[in-house]
């Protein structure tokens, strides 16, 4: 067993490792390259170490679970799990972050990541050999960082969220999803009701040994009648007491009636062969059996002699004069699976516990079906208790009642679908596949974890845009961990072990059900029914928050009305009203010709917002390397924008009848109108200077740190 265990657990830790490796390693590739190295890793941290620490707690939840199992060879497994699952998450934290910060440090000064020496970055080396530009470039070119051939994103990334991303929110695929899953739970439920339980002997021995041969000729040939079973009875009786004997005889049919044990014709009983045989020959052998002597020594005489079989059923006292234990044999009939050993043994044991003797059955096999008895019982309470604890690790985690019922649904779909499909694939509810059942609970909650958690950190208001962002953020992370995972189990088909075949088949089917529930399923699900799935909005969160044309027109009715009547000022006190601040968009000027050059001749976008990457551990800086179809759609929006904009001015102005001076339509709180009529263009109490700028020769767009805006409307 610590053999099998050591062989198994230097596969299984890896892949489990690994997976939080890449989540690690995704996490980083999100952080910009320019960004200091401790700040780097101190968000790669705070991204990726919720992920892992969900994982690494579960697993280690899941193999204290299996640490009550009755079995001592499953106690010694999970503890050394455990410990293991414990070491690694400890090991990310600490040791690997390390070396991904020294890795930060040679990417920061462009060094290569195998010689160390200094590269040029792909933008930058046009006129180098191409050998040179495939093994000797990375980086960033200093003078432009963000460019996009240093800054290129990952295929898988983007796919996940324009491709996947876009086909999941479809309403037919999603009904293609659902559907498919249907029937992958009827599949799941069939299995379940053809599920064999008990491990056959062949399959403890290898492929290639000579056992299994007598082990199949063993099943053909003696299967009808399989076992010879004892009937063991301890503690001294008075054998030669008539009602004792009777109460034997009982005993004796009482078996024999059991739809597994055969005919009378197999019993060996000596209590019922030496009292028969007495009773034929009393008048020949003139012997009586009514008193403990003249039983005893007849016993001894006529019937104990050492060439016969019944020698070895009766257990004397050291002095010979009293019988301490008895035995007889039944005959087990017609056994053909682990399930009717396992109900033999049932029977037979209540048969001896209703006996008001002391009766025990024994079989050398017995032991064996005693595991078959609890396997059943130990393998759903596991499964139970630890879909529960996950469910509330989860919710520790992801503090959302929704999302965690969603991830305790998806751990109950997985491990159904493991447990029917397994039956399927040819494999037994044994002890063995009991160690995966409990495994397949920490690994279940894996990926689904991944995605809900960057489902509920995604800023975004509508799902759709939810679910492609929780695709991007985690989607080349989930595909990562279930290949390497699955690539990891496989060299155990090289054993050529059955143990180690079950533990890849069932590692295989829960990796794989687990990675279709994270990218497929539960984005569906978090979509139709999840948190904000019943109050989207219009095509995208800002056009929702944007006030409607008649919300409008009545506002600026009403500054107009103030305005007019003078009822505008700093103290409140001459207007008829309250004052109507007008929509934002109002309340941006055109600062002149030198302005519209500083930007290029591109309008002013309107209350600029970060065009920010909600996903799981995005930054701002991590979306400046963004696609040119996101580069497209940020561009749209902002014509949008701009386009709205115009319409809500044009139509204030209808309903003004003029044109609004500036110096009128400041918000309270910025004093009195200006004196001068420089400073009355500017409409915020500030001079306007001879070369167009403002605000103490700062030009329009700039903000109060210092930083003028891009075009995307994000900082510089």
């Amino acid at each position: 067993m610590v053999e099998i265990t050591d062989e198994y657990l230097a596969k299984s830790e890896t892949s489990i490792g690994i997976d939080d490796t890449f989540v690690m390693l995704a996490a980083w590739r999100r952080t910009p390259v320019t960004m200091d190295v401790p700040e780097r890793l101190a968000r790669t941290l705070s991204d990726a170490a919720v992920s892992i620490t969900i994982t690494s707690v579960t697993d280690i939840v899941s193999f204290c679970i299996g640490k009550f199992s009755p079995f001592p060879a499953i106690q010694i497994f999970c503890l050394y799990s455990g410990f293991a699952v414990c070491f690694i998450f400890v090991w990310h934290l600490t040791f690997f972050s390390a070396c991904m910060a020294i890795a930060g440090y040679a990417e920061h000064n462009n060094r290569h990541s195998i010689t160390c020496v200094k590269v040029k970055p792909v933008s930058m080396s046009d006129k180098e050999s191409w050998l040179y530009r495939v093994f000797c470039t990375g980086g960033v070119n200093p003078k432009d960082p963000g460019n996009p051939r240093d800054n290129p994103d990952n295929a898988i990334m983007v796919w996940c969220r324009d491709s996947l991303g876009w086909a999941l929110n479809q309403w037919y695929v999603k009904i293609m999803v659902l559907l498919v899953f249907a029937g992958y739970l009827a599949g799941a439920l069939y299995g379940t009701t053809t599920i064999q339980e008990g491990l056959q002997r062949r399959k403890l021995s290898r492929a290639d040994s000579y056992s299994i041969e007598f082990y199949d000729r063993d099943d053909f040939y003696f299967r009808e009648f399989p076992y010879r079973i004892q009937v063991i009875i301890a503690g001294e009786l008075d054998y030669w007491d008539v009602d004792v004997q009777n109460q034997i005889e009982n005993l004796t049919k009482t078996f024999e009636n059991s739809s597994f044990i055969s005919s009378p014709l197999y019993t060996e009983s000596w209590v019922r062969s030496f009292v028969n045989y007495v009773n034929r020959n009393q008048e020949e052998l003139n012997v009586t059996i009514d008193t403990r002597e003249t039983f005893l020594q007849t016993l001894n005489d006529l019937w104990l002699f050492k060439p016969n079989p019944f020698s070895l059923d009766v257990k004397f006292n050291d002095d010979g004069t009293k019988i301490v234990a008895s035995r007889f044999m039944i005959q087990a009939v017609n056994i053909s699976d682990g399930n009717m050993e396992k109900d033999m043994v049932r029977e037979l044991r209540k048969i001896a516990h209703d006996s008001p003797l002391n009766v025990s059955v024994f079989h050398p096999y017995f032991v064996f079906f005693d595991q078959f008895e609890l396997v059943r019982p130990t393998s759903i309470q596991s499964m139970v208790v630890g879909g529960a604890t996950m469910m509330l690790i989860s919710f520790l985690f992801i503090p959302n009642v929704l999302c965690s019922l969603w991830v305790a649904f998806s751990i109950v779909s997985i491990e159904l679908g493991v447990v029917g499909y397994m039956a399927l694939w040819d494999v037994n509810l044994d002890t063995i596949s009991m160690v995966n059942l409990i495994m397949c609970i920490g690994f279940s909650v894996d990926f689904t974890a991944h995605i809900c958690y960057a489902y509920m950190s995604s800023g975004a208001t509508r799902p759709a845009e939810r679910v492609r962002e929780s695709l991007y953020a985690l989607g080349l992370p989930i595909i990562q961990g279930a290949v390497s995972t699955v690539l990891g189990v496989s060299a155990l088909i090289l054993a050529g072990s059955y143990i180690f075949m079950v533990f890849f088949k069932m590692i295989f089917l829960v990796i794989v059900f687990g990675a279709l529930h994270g990218m497929i399923l539960l984005p569906v699900l978090l979509s139709l029914f999840g948190p904000g799935a019943c109050c989207g909005g219009g095509r995208s969160s800002r056009k929702a928050r944007r006030p409607s044309t008649a919300a409008l027109d009545e506002c600026s009715k009403s500054s107009a009305q103030q305005l007019h009547h003078g009822g505008y000022n700093n103290n409140g006190g001459a207007g008829r009203g309250p004052y109507c601040i007008p929509h934002p968009s109002l309340l941006q000027p055109d600062f002149g010709e030198a302005d519209r050059r500083y930007r290029g001749g591109k309008p002013y976008a309107a209350n600029p917002r970060p065009d920010k990457d909600m996903g799981l551990g995005t930054s701002e800086e991590s979306s400046e390397s963004s696609s040119s179809r996101s580069q497209r759609r940020r561009l749209r929006e902002a014509a949008e924008d701009e386009a709205q904009r115009r319409k809500y001015l044009d139509g204030w102005r209808k309903a003004t009848g003029h044109s609004m001076p500036m110096t009128a339509a400041r918000p309270a709180g910025y004093g009195p109108p200006a004196a001068n009529n420089d400073t009355a263009a500017t409409g915020y109490g500030q001079p306007r200077h001879s070369d167009g700028y403002y605000n103490g020769g700062r030009p329009a767009g700039y903000h109060r740190d210092e930083r003028p805006y891009r075009n995307d409307g994000r900082y510089h």
